[in-house]
């Protein structure tokens, strides 16, 4: 057990450190301006769209029943909107006295970038913790994935390392725009894969046998919901803010597509781990 516990370890360590990868299509990279934001924003919430309806709560309620699958997702939902409730809007740095602000004829201008820059904040942060919660049962897939044979280990860390590399662009942009710290950006997307090692790490110790089917459904489709209540409350805001509404729901749609393109090679890849 502590030789396949190694293994997982190392193939989570793949997917997890993806979104290292995606955060460095970032930091090397100009910086985007508020339309690109936008856009890339949107297509990372047709990522999370995809995940959440088409794979985690499809395959929860399949697995475990219509009611259970529900009562998971919805308990997610419900979770995750409590988190997003009391976590207070960060700000970024101190704040300048007003009434040296009010002689500044780029005063409005100004007020207005402040507070784009704390919206885009709060949702990066929001977003590395949604996607830390996401990679952290993906972790414990690998870690059964693994147990189940190399092969299946071997191809579902890649395939989580595939669709991670944007999940780490949705975690670096926002925070490298509001902050514009390359190395923030950059440590903050690397953490929120290293959720994926941890989840193999606590499922090897916590159940070092076996690890009850249903609950781990549930637990996806829980995940499920975290990322829906996710992507609705944070995510498609800012793409309709700052890309514009029609453009937004496009790179929706192209971000789904692409993921479900990504569910489907799984599939192919996995078909004894599948049903």
């Amino acid at each position: 057990m502590d030789s396949q516990m190694l293994v997982a370890l190392g193939l989570s360590l793949v997917g997890g450190l993806s979104t290292s990868l995606g955060a460095l299509f970032v930091v090397l990279s100009e910086t985007p301006n508020m339309k690109m934001l936008g856009l890339l924003q949107g297509f990372a919430a047709g990522l999370m769209l995809s995940i959440s309806f088409l794979d985690l709560a499809h395959n929860a309620i399949n697995s475990i029943g219509f009611l259970k699958g529900n009562l998971w997702f919805f308990g997610g939902v419900i979770f995750f909107a409590c988190i997003a409730k009391f976590i207070p809007e960060p700000t970024l740095g101190p704040s300048t006295d007003v009434k040296r602000r009010k002689k500044n004829g780029d005063e409005g201008g100004k007020d207005m970038a402040k507070k784009h820059r704390r919206q885009v904040l709060y949702s990066g942060i929001v977003t590395a913790i949604g996607i830390s919660l996401h990679n952290f049962p993906e972790g414990m897939a690998v870690f059964l994935g693994s147990i189940k044979g190399m092969r299946v280990g071997v191809n579902l860390a890649l395939a989580i390392a595939l669709h991670n590399i944007p999940e780490g662009v949705a975690v670096a942009l926002p925070i490298y725009f509001a902050t514009e710290s390359k190395w923030q950006a950059f440590k903050l997307a690397t953490l929120s894969g290293l959720a994926e090692p941890l989840g193999v790490i606590i499922v090897a110790y916590l159940f070092p046998s076996s690890l009850s089917p249903e609950i781990l459904e549930g637990l996806l489709g829980a995940v499920g919901g975290i990322m829906a209540f996710l992507t609705l409350h944070e995510m498609l805001p800012l793409a309709f803010d700052y890309a514009g509404q029609k453009q937004a729901v496009k790179a929706v749609f192209v971000g789904m597509a692409c993921m479900s393109a990504s569910l489907y090679f799984l599939e192919l890849c996995l078909p004894e781990s599948m049903g």
